[in-house]
């Protein structure tokens, strides 16, 4: 029998990989994890987190402005983004220290260094080789940036956070999830934000009334979205940066942001020579356990071919861990994953949307409603809610559920249970709401939406 000096060598310190490395060493593995950068991956170091973290300084602007119509007279607001980044800076290096420890204290080796497959068993890290009986890849993904003449001058989602100085005018390129959060936390924290998206709708896998209704509401907070548009070329001029859009006009920023996608972190860690199979997109391609072509070595999160969220990357990591080293039954099933975006307002959803649901069940019912929060009859504030529900006629179960409003994605989170059980609009009608709160329209929607 090979002996080999890992069990498990994991190439990528971020969530899933940081999961499945502390979970498969609680269990007696010999574990390594590789990482070139610091751990916690995008969503701790440029990603999640951070964001998440600037889009509440974000909503302070908000909150001081409604304050008045709750009887609160405050002074003279001025927003320090040299403390806000420190602030943040130092939380982050909290939570690489963190989970540095649960690696640590897990019994896992770290190796610093970027990592390589030199074959189906041994990674190779600079000067060092290591065999291990298993391979888990977990590197992620990173920003895209199409070729076009200028694409030196711009900036991907990862330098967001430390831009120095604030942009008093944001160009942001694109109509995604990483798109329509920098829109709005730079538009709350006082820039002049015009977004350019090259279709006619942000936010594509959402619903459709969903992306609408968000459109409205960030252009009523002062975010100026173009859609069908897209940059031919970018120039340096002394008074900033000067996009030319595709139609010949013009737009002036001091930064200008690239949120066109992401791409996996396949490139370089010698892959195809290992015999791994990869899409067209370059994503390593998996079986429903997370193995790939190559059977010793497997993939989760953002860099293989499912949803890229890092919750699901967390779940699949134990998915793996215990057909590596437990008893080999665990599952993951994809449906009714919920989801945030950490908009102004927030959306937050669960399972599918109009037309998905039409194209799975058919026949289907739908309920909405829109409506201005109690909190804005003092505050002043214009902002409304909207809420919505899919139900498939056959069986009466709510299928989608999608919402845009404060705290969408905490609403939502509970939600999710109960369409992960399988509830019926009867069960969401025969539930007593909780009042005065926004999440109670979601049990008292009884009027179907026309059509």
């Amino acid at each position: 029998m090979r002996t080999y000096d890992f069990d498990l060598f994991v190439i990528g310190g971020g969530s899933g990989g940081v999961r499945a490395a502390r979970m498969a060493a609680q269990r007696g593995a010999r574990v390594a994890v590789a990482e070139c950068a610091e751990l916690g991956g995008t969503c701790v170091n440029v990603g999640c987190i951070p964001k998440k973290l600037y889009s509440y300084a974000a909503g302070y602007a908000e909150a001081f402005e409604e304050a008045a119509g709750f009887g609160w007279d405050l002074g003279e607001r001025r927003f320090d983004w040299k403390r806000l980044k420190s602030n943040r800076a130092r939380e982050i290096q909290r939570l690489n220290e963190v989970y540095r420890s649960l690696l640590e204290g897990a019994g896992a080796t770290l190796v610093h260094g970027w990592a390589q497959l030199a074959d189906a068993h041994t990674v190779q890290v600079g000067e060092r080789r290591f065999t291990t009986q298993h391979v888990l890849l977990a590197t992620g993904g990173m920003p895209f940036v199409p070729e076009l003449p200028g694409r030196e001058h711009v900036v991907v989602s990862d330098a967001m956070f430390d831009l120095d100085p604030f942009p008093k005018r944001l160009l942001v390129v694109g109509g995604g999830y990483i798109a329509c959060e920098f829109a709005s936390i730079f538009n709350g924290l006082g820039a002049e934000v015009v977004q350019l998206q090259r279709s006619a709708h942000l936010l594509s896998d959402f619903d459709e009334d969903i992306r609408e209704f968000l459109a409205k509401e960030m252009r009523r907070t002062g975010v100026d979205i173009r859609f069908n548009t897209e940059i031919a070329s970018i120039r340096r001029l002394d008074s900033g940066l000067c996009a030319i859009l595709s139609r010949g006009q013009r737009v002036e920023a001091d930064t200008i942001l690239f949120a066109t996608g992401r791409v996996p972190n396949t490139q370089g860690m010698g892959l195809e020579a290992a015999g791994i199979a990869l899409d067209a997109q370059g994503r390593v391609e998996v079986d429903a356990r997370y193995r790939s072509s190559v059977p010793s070595v497997y993939a989760v999160g953002d860099v293989s071919t499912r949803q890229q969220l890092t919750p699901v990357a967390l779940a699949e990591a134990m998915v793996v861990v215990d057909a590596l080293f437990g008893s080999g039954k665990r599952q993951l099933d994809y449906d009714y994953t919920p989801t945030a975006v950490f908009t102004h307002p927030n959306i937050g959803s669960c399972g599918y949307t109009e037309a998905a649901a039409r194209a799975k069940f058919g026949a289907v019912t739908l309920y909405s409603s829109e409506f201005r929060a109690l909190r804005h009859t003092l505050s002043g504030s214009a902002e409304r809610t909207f809420m919505k529900l899919i139900v498939d006629k056959a069986s009466d179960r709510v299928v989608g559920l999608h919402m845009v409003g404060p705290d969408a994605g905490e609403i939502v989170q509970g939600f999710a249970v109960a369409m992960r059980a399988g509830a019926t609009k009867a069960m969401f009608d025969s539930t007593i709401g909780v009042h005065p709160t926004v999440a109670e329209e979601f049990v008292t929607m009884r009027e179907p939406m026309p059509g």
